[in-house]
């Protein structure tokens, strides 16, 4: 069977010259009496009519609640701080520019971006060899920040912890950790030039570089720098305990 779909075509409506007469009449017719009417039941204000209204008061701004400042942080104040608990902790004759007649010194040469578990263990056997810690320069650029992260690292162990950019020239010290073993009574004047490279007398001191502990470092040093087996051995009985 087929099925016949049809559609019927649909007429267009005829609009007529009568149709839009009809249309004009419908529409209301706007005079001047009807425009002058409207102006005087809504007239627009007049410059004295606006001058009559009252003036209104603007926000205060000093009324509105205003954020609660912080102290700023007196970055003078920490640094005594910092200087003072460093002085406690930091052993006599280790600091530049003093004579090390009382004994021979050992320092370790860090950074604090070194890995966590490095830091820990060299400050741990640092403690123990009574050796001093020393980093070129502040964390971040920040005493705040450089302070925090000492003081989490310490963690109230004894060891002594300098900021000193001289001994890393003087020791022509480029890698971390580094460990610098002086004889004892060697100068450790600071350098006076500025200039890069070591100024220290090459006999009197030791340098091993590399990511080792500290009883490796000493234990490298005795068999293999005779002159200062003697010393090497005294920290290691030390950090033996």
């Amino acid at each position: 069977m087929l099925l016949a779909l049809s559609a019927q075509a649909q007429t267009t409506p005829v609009i007529t010259e009568a149709d839009i007469a009809r249309a004009r009449r419908a529409q209301p017719t706007i005079t001047d009496q009807d425009i002058e009417r409207a102006r005087k039941a809504h007239g627009v204000p007049s410059a004295a009519d606006l001058e009559r209204v009252p003036d209104t008061a603007g926000p205060r701004i000093d009324a509105l609640p205003q954020p609660q400042a912080k102290a700023p942080v007196d970055l003078e104040a920490l640094s005594k701080a910092y200087a003072l608990q460093m002085k406690a902790a930091q052993p006599p004759g280790t600091g530049v520019g003093k004579d090390m007649s009382g004994g021979p010194i050992l320092m370790v040469f860090i950074s604090l971006s070194m890995p966590e578990a490095t830091l820990k263990r060299l400050v741990s056997q640092a403690a123990l060899a009574k050796a001093s810690l020393l980093i070129r320069g502040l964390l971040n650029g920040s005493l705040r920040d450089t302070v925090a992260r000492t003081q989490a690292l310490l963690a109230g162990q004894s060891v002594a912890f300098q900021i000193d950019p001289q001994a890393f020239e003087r020791y022509a010290i480029t890698q971390v950790p580094s460990f610098v073993l002086v004889r004892e009574g060697a100068d450790n004047s600071p350098c006076g030039d500025g200039g890069r490279g070591s100024c220290a007398p090459p006999n009197d001191y030791v340098r091993l570089a590399g990511d080792v502990s500290l009883d490796y470092a000493l234990g490298h040093i005795q068999h293999r720098t005779p002159r200062f087996s003697k010393d090497a051995g005294a920290f290691i009985q030390r950090l033996k305990g």
